[in-house]
C-alpha cells in the first residue's frame, strides 16, 4: 500500500491532470447544425456558445416559429457533440493517470 506522501501526490497529479484537461475543453470546438444545415451553432467542449449562424431565407417573418424550433435544435446538437467530446478528453485524461482499479474521479 502507498504511503501517504504518494497518496498524495498521486491526487496532486490528478488536480493537475483535471485541470489541463479542463483548459483543454475550451478549446475543443464541436457544431450543432439542424434543418439540414440551415441553422449551425458551434460552441466550446464546454458548452460556450461561440456563434449561431442561420440560413438567410430563415429570415422571413413567417419563418420565425420553424426559425426557434431550428435553434433550439441545434443548439441540443452542439450540446450533445460537446458533451461527446468531453466525455472523451476525460477519458484520455482519467487513463494516464495511476488510479486503482473501479476508481473514477468525479466528473
Amino acid at each position: 500500500m502507498p504511503d501517504f506522501d504518494s497518496i498524495m501526490q498521486m491526487a496532486q497529479n490528478a488536480q493537475n491532470e483535471l485541470q489541463k484537461a479542463q483548459d483543454t475543453l475550451e478549446k475543443i470546438e464541436v457544431e450543432g447544425t439542424s434543418g439540414g444545415g440551415m441553422v449551425k451553432i458551434r460552441a466550446t467542449a464546454k458548452g460556450r456558445i461561440l456563434a449561431v449562424e442561420l440560413d438567410e431565407s430563415l429570415l422571413q417573418p413567417s419563418e420565425k416559429t420553424m426559425v426557434e424550433d431550428l435553434v433550439a435544435a441545434a443548439i441540443n446538437d452542439a450540446r450533445a457533440k460537446a458533451d461527446a467530446a468531453a466525455a472523451e478528453e476525460m477519458q484520455k485524461m482519467q487513463s494516464s493517470l495511476p488510479l486503482p482499479p473501479g476508481f473514477k474521479l468525479p466528473f
